[in-house]
């Protein structure tokens, strides 16, 4: 429990609220989230789970535990609009999986902001209207059936350039589900593009996907291996190099 009129540091409740933002961190992705190191990461997300405001959980072996923000957690983040995140067996590797990419594209990147899916489903649920969602078709009464990215990149100034969906892909959909996606995302009007980071078993079902949606140019793929390091000076998210869809994200800028 949180005692009444406990108060958190600065860091603590940003820490909170990246959780929240995210709907499960890792000790290794907040590190390099905070430009701490790995232990003192830890530390901290322990201080916060002593606290009451998060929850750990270890699904997987030989796999990080997860860090979710609890009730009392997400009362503290100050953030409104999201629900406890659940985290199980099935979904934990792709949970993992999206808070190190988007711990990396924050320090690859600086002049974006990152976006969890569970922040766009929110954003667009209060503004009525997809932000950067592709629409796969429409279900009863018109309503738009829309596939959310798991991450985003917003540029510092949205005025003036389309952010860009990031999709984490660990495991292969069926053949016709990625040629919608696919095509969704060639006719997407609210992203710039879409990037594609996929595990090696699925790179070539998704570049065949790619290829037969016509979204060369709309649609990036490279594989989750080119994050690892990664820590350029800021600029456009990455170009697809060695695979079979050698395309680049597209720029309105």
């Amino acid at each position: 429990m949180v005692p009444a009129g406990n108060t958190h540091t600065n860091e603590r409740i940003a820490i909170l609220r990246w959780t929240v933002r995210m709907g499960a961190v890792t000790p290794q992705a907040l590190a390099q989230h905070g430009g701490w190191t790995l232990a003192s990461a830890r530390a901290r997300l322990a201080a916060a789970e002593r606290a009451g405001l998060l929850r750990s959980r270890r699904v997987l072996a030989d796999a990080p535990a997860l860090y979710t923000a609890t009730r009392a957690g997400l009362r503290a983040s100050g953030l409104s609009g999201f629900d406890p995140c659940r985290i199980s067996v099935a979904n934990a590797p792709h949970a993992i999986e999206c808070a190190r990419v988007a711990a990396a594209l924050e320090r690859a990147y600086p002049d974006h902001r990152v976006m969890g899916e569970r922040e766009l489903r929110r954003d667009e649920r209060e503004s009525g209207t997809p932000l950067a969602s592709a629409c796969l078709g429409h279900g009863p009464g018109g309503v738009p059936l829309l596939h959310r990215p798991d991450l985003v990149l917003w540029p510092d100034d949205p005025s003036e350039r389309l952010p860009v969906a990031v999709e984490v892909e660990l495991t292969v959909k069926a053949p016709q589900r990625l040629l919608e996606i696919c095509m969704a995302w060639a006719r997407c009007r609210c992203v710039a593009g879409t990037l594609y980071l996929a595990s090696e078993p699925v790179r070539s079902p998704l570049a065949r996907a790619i290829e037969r949606a016509h979204a060369r140019e709309q649609i990036a793929l490279v594989g989750l291996d080119a994050l690892v390091g990664l820590d350029p000076p800021g600029g456009a998210p990455p170009e697809p190099a060695g695979t079979a869809a050698a395309n680049t994200v597209p720029s309105d800028a």
